[in-house]
């Protein structure tokens, strides 16, 4: 049993972290653009991550040298 279980079940969702694993750069946004991301829901993290993973694929192997925010 780890720490999580016996404090009453699993760590609350953090959409900052769960957007950050998907490889957006949320750290790269000012801290008023940050917090509007810090309070989406996990159908709205699920819904950027999901377009995210569409428009890497769209993308093919090689791009130049940009900044992807979304």
């Amino acid at each position: 049993m780890n720490s999580r279980e016996v404090q009453g079940g699993p760590a609350p969702f953090d959409p900052l972290t769960a957007l950050r694993e998907a490889g957006h750069p949320v750290d790269l946004l000012n801290e008023r653009q940050r917090q509007v991301f810090a309070e989406l829901s996990r159908p709205e993290v699920e819904l950027l991550n999901s377009i995210k993973t569409r428009l890497d694929a769209a993308a093919g192997e090689v791009e130049g040298q940009e900044l992807k925010l979304v």
